[in-house]
């Protein structure tokens, strides 16, 4: 199957012709030839969406969230494809979580619908006698969007939809690994029939689609989801120019001894194995008080092996599929081994599991006895791993959460709301749950890193991302 890009309100072919093959990780099957753009693909979508810019600024908001809203219709009628695409494309399970995202989908195309009827300005007074001062806001014009493998489908959907709405276009490019779920969102957007070069897809390898997308002068806004490492880059290129960058975490889970352990349990399930652990949110680190981590550690481990079940992700019953590509399982590897040489002990999984159609099936794990210095402790390992420290009290688990680089999201277990409330105040992370997992978020309300973190800049989340996405025009009327 030769898929296509999505340029100018046409499926083009990359302008150079070549393609790569798109692998299944859950099954090893090729799913389909993928356009490999260059910069000069990246530089057609962005004349085309630069194109479309005045025609789309110029529609009324109320017109804009009509077709935002059927862009929702269409998704929901292909509910059963993309689901299964998604599952095929990225790994995750078909049932316990594909079609929850396609869900979490809908939801964000008209949330952001809805939100951008609400996007106003303001009235404040002038200092002139008889003047009039109106602050308008006005869209940037082209925001260019950069986007990873883990949520293919939602994460695209928190940039793009509200950019939309606030009256830019967009150009998007995926993340390679999951090109073939990109192109069936496009067909999304192709369906609704959105205005020619109002969303452009181009897909390509990062370093040159993406690159060229932060740093050309046809950008006026950069908006980017992924690793460190990789926002720094995109910064970079795109310096001078409105950023919205959401990026790593290592947020810990924090137990304390007073903590209903049943519900730390279940949160640290959620945490540590949802999507297999590749979340930007994912319980990296259990900061256990001594007086309750052995105890937390055997039921985390039994709870484990009763609740998680690895498997072929078309298998109802599965609860966590394969890991989304080769690098990132490798990282499981290389953090795993590094934790038990430092003296970790495992009590489930530990190693890759074999009588898979792929190498990329990593059972859940539960390390206890983790030395905070570990790999997997400090770094972000996005993998199915639980690596429990132990602390003595509050202030050494807000010390070692402050002495992360990262300051994206972090939990507290306790029964003392005093307590929970004095971490959320000392945690320098931009979300804190209390008594919750760190996998919980809602859709609309802001998310991202706290400043001088490596976690970003910026918020996603309803409607504030539209703060990126658009500026202030002052306009005086005398």
């Amino acid at each position: 199957m030769d898929l296509a890009m999505f340029v100018g309100g046409a499926w083009v072919p990359a302008r150079s012709h070549a393609t790569t093959v798109a692998t299944s990780p859950a099954t090893g099957e090729a799913l389909g030839r993928v356009p490999e753009g260059d910069r000069d693909d990246a530089r057609a979508a962005i004349a085309a969406a630069r194109s479309a810019a005045p025609g789309w600024a110029g529609l009324t908001a109320f017109e804009r969230a009509a077709l935002m809203h059927r862009v929702g219709d269409v998704i929901e009628a292909r509910r059963d494809q993309l689901a299964r695409t998604l599952t095929l494309d990225q790994g995750k399970p078909l049932r316990a979580e594909a079609y929850d995202e396609v869900g979490e989908l809908v939801t964000y195309w008209r949330m952001a619908a809805e939100d951008g009827k609400r996007l106003g300005g303001l009235l404040p007074n002038s200092s002139s006698p008889g003047k009039r001062a109106l602050l308008i806001r006005r869209p940037r014009g082209v925001v260019g969007v950069i986007t990873p493998w883990n949520w293919p489908y939602t994460m695209p959907a928190e940039l793009i939809a509200p950019a939309l709405a606030a009256g830019n276009t967009v150009v998007w490019t995926p993340a390679p690994s999951t090109s073939v779920a990109a192109v069936a969102l496009a067909e999304c957007l192709a369906e609704a029939d959105l205005p020619p070069g109002v969303v452009n897809l181009v897909t390509g390898p990062g370093p040159v689609v993406g690159d060229e997308i932060a740093r050309n002068p046809g950008t006026d806004a950069v908006a980017f989801i992924g690793s460190t490492a990789t926002g720094r880059l995109v910064a970079n290129a795109a310096a001078g120019k409105a950023t919205l960058l959401e990026m790593g975490g290592n947020g810990p889970i924090v137990v304390l001894d007073d903590a209903d352990l049943d519900r730390a349990v279940a949160g640290a399930l959620v945490a540590c194995f949802l999507c297999a652990g590749q979340s930007c949110t994912a319980g990296e680190r259990l900061l256990v008080h001594s007086a309750v981590s052995d105890e937390f550690a055997a039921r985390l481990a039994s709870a484990v092996r009763e609740r998680v079940r690895l498997g072929d992700p078309f298998d109802d019953a599965t609860t966590m599929g394969p890991l989304n590509n080769a690098a990132v399982a490798a990282k499981m590897d290389e953090h795993v081994a590094d934790a038990v040489a430092r003296g970790a002990t495992v009590l489930t999984g530990g190693a890759r599991a074999g009588n898979f159609k792929t190498d990329l099936y990593w059972p859940p794990t539960v390390l206890t006895d983790v030395p905070a210095s570990a790999l997997v402790a400090t770094d972000e390992t996005f993998g199915p791993v639980a690596p429990i420290v132990g602390i003595g009290s509050l202030d050494e688990a807000i010390e070692l959460t402050n002495a992360s680089r990262y300051g994206l999201l972090a939990a507290i277990y306790t029964a003392d709301l005093t307590k929970g409330l004095a971490f959320a105040d000392a945690a320098r992370t931009g979300w804190v749950n209390i008594n919750e997992s760190s996998n919980y978020w809602e859709s609309h309300l802001p998310f991202g890193g706290r400043s001088g973190s490596d976690s970003g800049l910026g918020r996603v989340g309803g409607a504030h991302p539209m703060e990126a996405f658009t500026e202030l025009q002052t306009v005086i009327i005398s």
